[in-house]
């Protein structure tokens, strides 16, 4: 499926490549689960559990900026080059990532992601992540592999990642779509963000579309037609650029994979999204129906 795979695969492809022993350097599988802290989840401690046979951890809290203030920001290049290589995948390696969310895909979008912007297209995810693939039928294991180092080059595209500055200026400028994951509640303000010192609302400008509405009752991928029609109800333009944002450039990505699989790539990520905003911008750069941010 190199060098640009299907940006989604199925449950019943995976566990054939499993069960044919297709896994290995040119195959490798990852369990990037990510919880929210309030969740009281530990995605490291499941995967030790209970994980697809042959899949290794991707950690984004681990793959990341550590010198921002700010959650899981985009590592540099050397950094991701260095801890994909340890995961024993190279510049020719097919990635398939899932996760283990109740609603079936929920960080894996992030690291397909990652992959895409630092330069390497044959990534996919696996559609309905874990709650599809046992819903299917198909096994888990306790047993934890450990692949062989390989050699990964990073190329990142910065056009694909977006600042604080870059969507401040577009807030006067009007020039891009700015487009939520985040749900209606977060958005309109009206319900609590996951993040303590964090009110909710939105940017000025920005439209809204949940990560969820992209999924159906398993947390498959909804058609490309049903996807079109969601951005068409959103009042997204795809024929014109749009940048995505959410509550810390996780489920943001949803809406990067749900635009691919209409067509349209090259979508951007705003890497900060609302933890920064809020942080950073004034109370009139706050759009809320509840407290909004006061000074």
């Amino acid at each position: 499926m190199s060098p640009n795979a299907l940006a989604v695969v199925g449950a019943r492809w995976l566990a054939d490549a499993v069960k044919g022993g297709r896994l290995g350097p040119a195959l490798r599988l990852l369990d990037a689960s990510w919880h929210l802290p309030k969740t009281g989840r530990n995605a490291l401690l499941e995967f030790r559990e209970r994980h697809i046979p042959g899949a290794s951890f991707f950690d984004i809290d681990e793959c990341c900026d550590k010198t921002s203030p700010f959650d899981h920001m985009l590592p540099a290049e050397h950094e991701f080059a260095e801890y994909v290589s340890q995961l024993g995948i190279d510049n020719n390696t097919h990635v398939v990532v899932y996760d283990a969310s109740d609603v079936g895909s929920y960080s894996a979008p992030r690291v397909w992601w990652m992959f895409r912007v630092f330069g390497h297209g044959a990534v996919s995810v696996l559609d309905g992540g874990l709650k599809n693939w046992l819903r299917e039928g198909h096994p888990l294991t306790a047993e934890l592999s450990k692949p062989e180092p390989a050699v990964f080059t990073a190329r990142l595209n910065r056009s694909w990642v977006k600042t604080y500055e870059d969507v401040l200026n577009n807030v006067d400028s009007k020039e891009v779509q700015v487009v939520d994951a985040r749900s209606a509640g977060r958005f309109r303000g009206v319900e609590p963000e996951p993040r303590d010192h964090i009110e909710p609302g939105h940017i000025p400008g920005s439209l809204n579309m949940p990560y969820t509405s992209f999924l159906d009752e398993f947390g498959r991928e909804k058609t490309a037609e049903q996807l079109a029609g969601l951005f068409r109800d959103a009042r997204v333009d795809l024929s014109k650029p749009f940048w995505a944002t959410c509550g810390s450039g996780v489920t943001a990505c949803h809406i990067v994979l749900a635009a691919y699989l209409c067509g349209h790539s090259g979508i951007s990520v705003y890497d900060g999204s609302w933890a920064e905003w809020y942080t950073r911008a004034t109370p009139e750069h706050i759009i809320s129906e509840g407290r909004g941010k006061h000074v």
